[in-house]
């Protein structure tokens, strides 16, 4: 079919691209012995405690379970026998008392909330115990939040087992950190270097805004977007991929509903005379992500399992909480090619942040994943 100009309004494109760069986070038991006097359950004639499994245990709260990430994070708690979900219905879910309510009962509490949303979310919650998970941009660089990359390095995962407040990543920096921050950590990479990412996702990022003008038939195949240079993901991105500069990001949308695949292309010469190998980068990688539950290193320069041998497909771990890495390198050429392959609503959002409250409530971290 031939597809003309017929696009929304301007206003309503920025919209939709807002909200795409929001994209973590508008998309899918009893308390505490020494808080039990405090943390009862609520009530309300609208809202109701959905009890999950006989033995539940911890209880948790999603404020934005109506959006996409919020109903996937519901999704992959459905089964669990280890947590009750406490939720708010109807009219109550815009109560400012009765969020400030179910947050503060809560044993963790996931935000899949626009950024301003989240903020006044976390300002509701005065009870100190309660661990928030926010899928937002608003806090993954504040001060006092432990970012929820429990692979980041050797430490991040306690730091956030240990944390009462975790800022969930974006699923671009998601693929981008964990391409990088090896090679820096181990001097590959210098510090202050000048990357370009480009990275497609499917159009489920863009929440269900995004994914109405796909289903109407009306949108692009594919489009580029961010040319405004000033991506919501980018302060993530320089701080911790420890480059400490912000790179140039050349983000996209394909016609695909879900998955995603971050790319980082790097010249040698960009690297430390170490680093100028692929066989040098990958077993960095490796060697960084042993005994990952979550995130795997494919062999060195591997095509013979791409789609009729030369597509690498962003869709093959959709519903999973996976990451998946590949290096190919060309030292003839003197480049390498990094990419990231993820499901952006899985470890680019609910799988991640479900992950996060596993570690911080003491419970297996791939449970329910």
């Amino acid at each position: 079919r031939h597809h003309t100009d017929r696009h929304p309004s301007i206003e309503t494109r920025e919209f939709v691209m807002s909200a795409f760069a929001l994209s973590a986070s508008s998309v899918l038991g009893a308390s505490r012995a020494r808080l039990e006097s405090r943390r009862r359950t609520p009530t309300s004639t609208r809202s109701r405690v959905i009890r999950v499994g006989a033995m539940a245990a911890k209880k948790v709260f999603i404020d934005g379970e109506a959006g996409t990430t919020g109903l996937q994070v519901r999704d992959r708690l459905a089964d669990r026998d280890d947590v009750e979900i406490i939720s708010l219905t109807g009219n109550d879910r815009k109560d400012p008392a009765k969020r400030a309510e179910f947050l503060n009962a809560a044993d963790a509490a996931i935000l899949c909330l626009p950024d301003d949303a989240a903020v006044e979310a976390v300002a509701m919650c005065t009870d100190p115990e309660t661990v928030i998970i926010d899928a937002s941009t608003a806090h993954r660089v504040a001060e006092g939040w432990a970012y929820g990359f429990p692979e980041l390095d050797p430490e991040q995962k306690q730091k956030v087992a240990s944390s009462k407040r975790i800022a969930n990543p974006g699923c671009y920096p998601t693929g981008m950190i964990a391409l990088t921050r090896p090679l820096v950590d181990a001097g590959y990479l210098p510090k202050g270097t000048g990357l370009v990412v480009h990275a497609v996702s499917g159009y489920s990022g863009g929440g269900k805004q995004l994914m109405a003008i796909y289903h109407s038939g009306e949108a692009e195949p594919w489009g580029a977007y961010g040319f405004n240079l000033k991506h919501k993901h980018l302060p993530e991105m320089a701080e911790y991929s420890a480059l400490g500069r912000k790179p140039i990001f050349c983000p996209s949308v394909g016609s695909f509903e879900q998955g995603m695949v971050v790319s980082v292309p790097i010249h040698y010469d960009q690297l430390h005379e170490t680093g100028r190998s692929g066989e040098a980068i990958q077993k960095c990688l490796e060697e960084r992500y042993a005994g990952s539950k979550f995130v795997s290193v494919r062999p060195l320069n591997k095509t013979d399992d791409l789609e009729r041998g030369a597509f690498l497909r962003p869709d093959s771990l959709n519903d999973t909480n996976k990451l998946e890495l590949s290096v190919f390198a060309s030292d003839e050429q003197g480049q390498v090619w990094l990419c990231a392959r993820l499901d952006n609503l899985g470890k680019g959002a609910s799988g991640a942040a479900v992950q996060n409250m596993n570690l911080a409530l003491g419970l297996p971290e791939d449970s329910g994943l």
